[in-house]
């Protein structure tokens, strides 16, 4: 996979825009050529910011990658940005109904909102990590595209040189996919939430871990017990391959799953809710974390 690697690297340096911009706020300046743009999560705010280029400024929330994004909680700042933004992108199905609340508080003439649930045709309860799906990102950024060019479109055509050149960096990702897919599809997995549903969905896994136990972990509930027993059972009789592990929905339960799958000799592979780290650009983010998946699963495979 070192080819995928370099064309990773490439990307990065093609695009050159990160998903975060310092937080500031600042007054409309559509007429000036340049969208305000906030996006209530950093992953889809770097997807924002490389469609932008040099006609948005896109101030991310929800960054920090060590912290449970269900636990956010707003502050002064974060009401000034949006109501200084001409576009607004919220992930929508109760990820963030934070967003909405400060959308509400300060209403403007003009801007657009994207909710990606409604986008999805999603709704609250339904499994709201959708980054996680290359189908619906490929949606968002179709979507995003759209938005920009009805808030300036004069520059229509720049915006279609944006998607066109993100789509090229995102390949490496989706070449990844199509990889781990074709020599892992089928394997049994464990996810501790259920951030890892459509991903193992994508990648053709098998995730055989009790839904209950998942939905329960992102929805900040306690699992039923019998899920937690089903679950523990898997790992001890190495039902599963890998565990897959939300390293920003920790619980005492999901951390003794992990500390179980180790002594079991099964891989045990983190991935995060935001971008990690803050700075780097979604698919690079992506690429590093399907690349473990896969040195795991490759581990996994070897140890049956």
């Amino acid at each position: 996979m070192g080819k995928y690697l370099i064309a990773a690297f490439l990307s990065l340096v093609l695009i050159g825009t990160t998903a975060c911009q310092p937080k500031t706020s600042k007054t409309s300046q559509v007429s000036n050529g340049v969208i305000q743009v906030v996006a209530a999560e950093n992953f889809w705010g770097s997807i924002a910011a490389q469609l932008g280029g040099t006609h948005v400024n896109v101030i991310s929330i929800v960054t920090d990658p060590n912290a449970d994004p269900h636990e956010f909680e707003t502050n002064t700042a974060d009401a000034l940005d949006f109501a200084h933004a001409d576009y607004v992108i919220l992930n929508g199905a109760g990820y963030d109904n934070w967003g909405q609340k400060l959308l509400d508080a300060n209403p403007a003439n003009g801007r657009k909102v994207l909710d990606v649930a409604d986008l999805l045709g999603k709704a609250a309860g339904d499994n709201p990590h959708f980054w996680y799906d290359p189908d619906y990102v490929q949606q968002v950024i179709n979507q995003i595209t759209v938005d920009y060019q009805s808030l300036d479109p004069a520059d229509a055509a720049y915006f279609n040189q944006q998607q066109t050149a993100l789509e090229s960096a995102l390949a490496p990702y989706q070449q990844m996919i199509q990889a781990i897919k074709q020599t892992y599809g089928g394997t049994p997995v464990g996810g501790t939430e259920s951030i890892v549903v459509y991903m193992a969905d994508a990648l053709g896994l098998n995730l055989i871990s009790p839904p209950d136990f998942m939905n329960a972990v992102s929805e900040g509930n306690d699992p039923p017990t019998q899920s937690v027993a089903a679950f523990e059972q898997q790992i001890n009789q190495k039902q599963i391959s890998v565990l897959i592990f939300n390293n920003q929905t920790v619980t005492s339960m999901t951390t003794n799953l992990k500390q179980l799958a180790a002594a079991q000799g099964i891989p045990v592979v983190g991935i995060s809710e935001t971008m990690e780290p803050p700075d780097t650009t979604f698919q690079a983010w992506q690429y590093a974390q399907l690349t473990a998946l896969q040195n795991a699963l490759s581990t996994g495979a070897a140890s049956k």
